[in-house]
């Protein structure tokens, strides 16, 4: 059987050749190391052909393929030491999928860059085409080259976990390509539906426009609140629009027609903050709908009837965010600092403690995928609702049962954001925290979830976006740029980027595996208020002060 291994050759040092070849170019590393305070970013390049040769030799008891390393001194040569010396491993991949070893065991240069490591892996699986992946080593993303600080000896057994990533790609929105107007105040909500094919807005001028983009035009305004519109959430089965407002009330319009469908659903004393409709994965009838008010109530609304099914009370002051999850738990948060979790029959299941202040945000790891329901990254429609509620239960399964770097099942994670400068990462399997994310200085004013669920991003107050992991809450990055509070975050359907939109008239599309401003995207002429990205990737909407919305794309 043919064998793996490398031809290295570094800087300053000669070629030298084991059993297969695969030329590295060694590359430079940044040497700083992750702190709460400060962006990591690193360097590295690399030249790599693959030549599979005939020739291996095997090992008594297990084929092993070797490279040899390159010249070292006398003390970097030691088995141990100092892992700034150590120039060379023993690697062995395995896959975060289940958890089994692929491949032989090779030893591989401690500069072998990510971009390395991805064609090793697909010329071992024998791609057809190369798909890309992202390496961890005990838990810790390989970004530029394998982590030094993971390696004690030359001849330790480094196991480097393999995970595929989307095998799609969308493309960074550069320019705007349009701006829309119409609305005669802030747009304070943008919202596409669930494939991306709808836009709708909700601003102080008391209205709701949905909008034509690729004219660029509106197709209706929908007037009816008494009071700005402060929030939108589409059906699952994108048939209805629902809108929030500071009158109390909530409305319902028919997507398609954009007909008010009465009567409004009346019962808040307070403003409407979020909206969050029963997921289909859980709901086939797309027919339920939870509201959260400053009235310190979540109400939950049979949308066919028109009727208040549930009240859920216990909260002391308002309730700021409300999501409904996979698992038919329903999730609020409070300026009483408090979380709680609300089965659908509307029975407390638990109550959340640890924020010091207010909780402004929060955010699922399904978030997506419970947004997008029966579609794929490919957008064909389902046949049937039933159809499209059998698709969605079976993605929402799949989605928690993915593999983590450590083994476990990922399941659904929840994360929260407070004045207090802090983020929680909680189980819903437990209720418990797994971990306590701080690093902010100011409010953190939103976050969320990659698609994936493997990262966390979140804005706040103090004008900066933290990069965090969306397993274990890790501190992975400081993004900088903004120079005004960062409002509104929203990732790519392929969880390779994601825009912030800011107090300072600005966008700003970031590379979620660099870590670094992609581009910059000025364009409104006050504060970017709110932005979402199209679930199919085609294009980004933004919100603004200004009183128009932007359409941005490649």
């Amino acid at each position: 059987m043919d064998a793996t291994t490398i031809t290295t050759t570094p800087s300053s040092a000669p070629t030298t050749t084991a059993t297969t070849s695969t030329s590295l170019s060694s590359p430079t590393t940044d040497a700083s190391h992750v702190v709460s305070t400060e962006t990591i970013t690193g360097t590295g390049g690399a030249s790599t052909t693959t030549t599979p040769t005939p020739t291996a030799t095997a090992m008594p008891t297990t084929t092993t393929t070797t490279a040899t390393a390159p010249p070292t001194s006398a003390s970097s040569a030691a088995v141990g030491g100092d892992p700034l010396e150590i120039r060379s491993v023993i690697a062995q991949f395995v896959s975060a999928e289940d958890g089994q070893k692929k491949g032989s065991q090779m030893e591989m240069p401690v500069e072998t860059t990510a971009a390395q490591l991805s064609e090793i892996i697909n010329a071992m699986l024998a791609n057809e085409e190369p798909l890309p992946y992202a390496f961890y080593v005990d838990e810790e993303q390989v970004k530029t080259t394998l982590p030094r600080n993971k390696i004690t000896s030359s001849e330790q057994i480094v196991e480097i976990v393999y995970m595929p990533q989307a095998v799609f790609r969308v493309w960074p929105v550069t320019r705007e390509s349009g701006t829309l107007t119409g609305h005669t105040n802030s747009v304070i909500s943008v919202q596409f539906n669930s494939n991306g094919t709808k836009l709708a807005s909700g601003s102080g001028d008391l209205t709701v426009r949905l909008w034509d983009i690729l004219t660029h035009t509106p197709l209706q305004t929908l007037s009816g609140h008494k009071d700005w519109v402060t929030c939108l959430a589409w059906s699952p089965d994108n048939k209805i629009l629902a809108s929030g407002s500071k009158d109390g009330e909530v409305r319902l319009w028919d997507a398609d027609r954009g007909k008010f469908l009465p009567p409004a659903l009346k019962g808040h004393s307070g403003f409407i903050s979020m909206l969050a409709w029963e997921p289909l994965a859980t709901n086939p009838a797309c027919n339920r709908l939870a509201s959260a008010a400053k009235d310190s109530t979540v109400r939950i609304w049979d949308t066919s009837t028109h009727r208040l099914v549930l009240s859920l009370s216990g909260h002391t002051q308002a309730v700021m965010c409300v999501k409904w999850g996979g698992k038919g738990l329903i999730y609020t948060g409070s300026r009483d600092r408090l979380v709680k979790v609300f089965n659908s029959q509307g029975q407390l299941v638990r109550t959340l403690k640890g924020h010091a202040h207010w909780v402004n945000t929060m955010a699922l790891s399904t978030d997506f995928c419970l947004r997008t329901g029966a579609y794929d990254h490919n957008f064909t429609e389902p046949e049937s609702l039933a159809q499209a509620h059998t698709l969605a239960a079976e993605k929402f399964k799949k989605h928690v049962s993915t593999t983590t770097p450590n083994g476990s099942a990922a399941g659904e994670r929840l994360v929260t954001g407070s004045d207090d400068g802090t983020l929680i990462l909680w189980s819903t399997d437990t209720f418990k925290q797994i971990a306590r994310l701080t690093g902010h200085q100011q409010q953190v004013m939103f976050v969320s979830f990659s698609p994936d669920g493997r990262f966390i991003a979140s804005g706040s107050y103090d004008k900066s976006v933290k990069v965090w992991d969306g397993y274990t809450g890790k501190f992975l990055a400081t993004l900088r740029g903004h120079v005004g509070a960062v409002y509104q975050i929203s990732w790519s359907s392929d969880s390779r980027m994601f825009v912030t939109g800011s107090k300072d008239s600005t966008m700003k599309l970031w590379d979620a595996r660099l870590m670094k401003m992609k581009f910059d995207l000025p364009g409104h002429s006050d504060e970017v208020f709110t932005v979402d990205w199209a679930p199919n990737g085609d294009c980004v909407a933004s919100g603004s002060f200004d009183h128009s919305l932007k359409i941005w794309r490649r």
